[in-house]
């Protein structure tokens, strides 16, 4: 992958992370909240913030100064 397709996949899971957050958001505010549902969102949540950890040390690498 070059630089410009990480940063579109980097843009797209940024949003997808936002997103996870509105749903489970959303989920807790329900009279009767699926825990199991929210347990899974909040696991894929995770996820993703660690592919987008990854891509963002891909663009920025440690320069040792």
């Amino acid at each position: 992958m070059d630089e410009a397709q990480i940063r579109v996949r980097l843009d797209g899971m940024r949003i997808e992370h936002r997103d996870l957050d509105d749903a489970i958001a959303a989920l807790i505010l329900l009279p009767v909240p699926d825990q199991l549902q929210i347990a899974r969102l909040k696991k894929r949540k995770l996820r993703l913030r660690d592919e987008i950890a990854a891509c963002e040390d891909i663009l920025v690498p440690d320069i040792i100064a």
